[in-house]
């Protein structure tokens, strides 16, 4: 998966998640956790989700490279990319 295929991916899944989140209006560098008001639980939801789609192990440890969608895409895009 590519880096934009990664970004529309997480865009998704923050729409699924976060009913009435409107993921367009997101700045890429910005915690979204908190412009979207998610509390651990939504959170934690997303990880799963996101894990879900992409096949991807998730850890906690990793979790502060995942609130902004610049540095989620990074992730996903770099642990899924075909080598």
């Amino acid at each position: 998966m590519n880096r934009d295929e990664a970004l529309v991916l997480i865009k998704d899944v923050l729409t699924d998640v976060v009913p009435g989140a409107d993921a367009a209006t997101l700045s890429p560098d910005e915690n979204f956790r908190e412009n979207l008001e998610m509390d651990s639980l939504d959170f934690l939801n997303f990880i799963e989700a996101l894990s879900e789609r992409t096949g991807l192990a998730l850890p906690e440890s990793d979790y502060p490279a995942l609130n902004a969608l610049d540095g989620c895409a990074d992730y996903i895009a770099s642990r899924t990319a075909v080598k």
